[in-house]
């Protein structure tokens, strides 16, 4: 059905035209293997000559108004797209308006840090974050952008009812309620090893620029670097210990033209502010109980606010110029 759906966008014609096709004029306009042929015809010889076709509204294809148009440039465009959580994010995503954070499941405590705090400093200036929910990286970038209120994007390997990790279950259904949750698997459809990999050409396209972390020569962040620079999306690498296996592919990036990314800072300051940012409400009061200096952990007891918030919220007063950190991460207010 999402076959047909996506021959009937190529080739301006109607669903039900389509449909109507003869298995020969399939195979000579569409050019489709055989074992599609054969799915289709069954599927045919189900429904009839005029079917009821349903399409499930969490489901969404090349048709729909807020499909992402960039998934339609690639080699393997998805036939459909299953979705749960906030559908206004799609817009953005349409536009590339996030960006992806990917990386190593067997990461470095610097990398896990780095990763969350990556997360929490692009949410404060309102990006989306899209990673895959996988273990290490790519759950520490979630992590760090839901402690700073921001909008989460899974791009996920598996099926929306199944969660892998399994232990990733609570992180997932945060995900989908503050954020999205995106897959091509079929409901009930089996994991599968090439399925992580595929869904990498996905979160790629949805993103405007791509962070690698920290992760080994043989890896899919590796794909998702060869993908954006293939897609003339810029891509930035953490650089990490040249004596730790799970950096050698980061820093072998650095070599082919990707961008060292010291600070989630420079990354801010490149980008601009994301189709979420908001105004800090609560930055006179943040300038006023900085006094003569504070850390977070006390701006935590004073305005009773998470830490990934304030650290989001002092990020935007620093990019603005009305506070600095000083050594001992001791947060002062700029003299005027």
């Amino acid at each position: 059905m999402a076959a047909l759906q996506v021959a009937a966008v190529e080739h301006g014609v109607g669903l039900d035209d389509c449909w109507a096709w003869s298995r020969e004029r399939l195979a000579q306009v569409l050019s489709w293997p055989d074992p599609l042929l054969d799915k289709v015809e069954r599927y045919r010889r189900l429904h009839g000559s005029s079917p009821q076709l349903k399409i499930p509204s969490n489901v969404l294809t090349p048709l729909d108004q807020i499909w992402p148009q960039g998934l339609n440039k690639l080699d393997r465009p998805p036939l459909v797209l299953h979705q749960q959580g906030r559908a206004d994010v799609l817009a953005w995503l349409g536009q590339r308006r996030a960006v992806a954070v990917v990386g190593t499941r067997a990461a470095s405590d610097h990398g896990l840090r780095m990763a969350e705090h990556l997360g929490s400093v692009l949410a404060g200036a309102g990006w989306p974050v899209v990673s895959g929910l996988a273990e290490g990286i790519d759950a520490a970038a979630h992590r760090g952008c839901l402690a700073a209120d921001g909008v989460p994007v899974a791009v996920l390997g598996t099926p929306l009812d199944r969660v892998y990790p399994r232990h990733h279950q609570a992180l997932q259904e945060e995900v989908a309620r503050n954020g999205l949750l995106l897959s091509e698997r079929q409901p009930g459809e089996s994991v599968q090893r090439g399925h992580f990999a595929a869904r990498n050409r996905l979160l790629v396209s949805l993103s405007c620029a791509l962070v690698v972390v920290e992760c080994p020569d043989r890896s899919g962040a590796l794909i998702s670097a060869r993908l954006a620079a293939e897609q003339q999306c810029p891509v930035w690498v953490v650089p990490g210990d040249a004596g730790r296996w799970s950096s050698r592919g980061s820093n072998r990036l650095l070599q082919n033209a990707a961008a060292p990314l010291l600070s989630p800072k420079e990354l801010v300051e490149h980008l601009g502010p994301g189709p979420f940012h908001r105004a800090n409400a609560t930055a006179p009061a943040l300038v006023k109980a900085l006094g003569a200096g504070a850390s977070i952990e006390q701006l935590q007891q004073t305005l009773k606010l998470p830490a990934g918030r304030l650290a989001s919220d002092l990020l935007e007063l620093e990019l603005a110029g009305q506070v600095v950190c000083e050594s001992g991460f001791l947060w002062k207010p700029c003299r005027p």
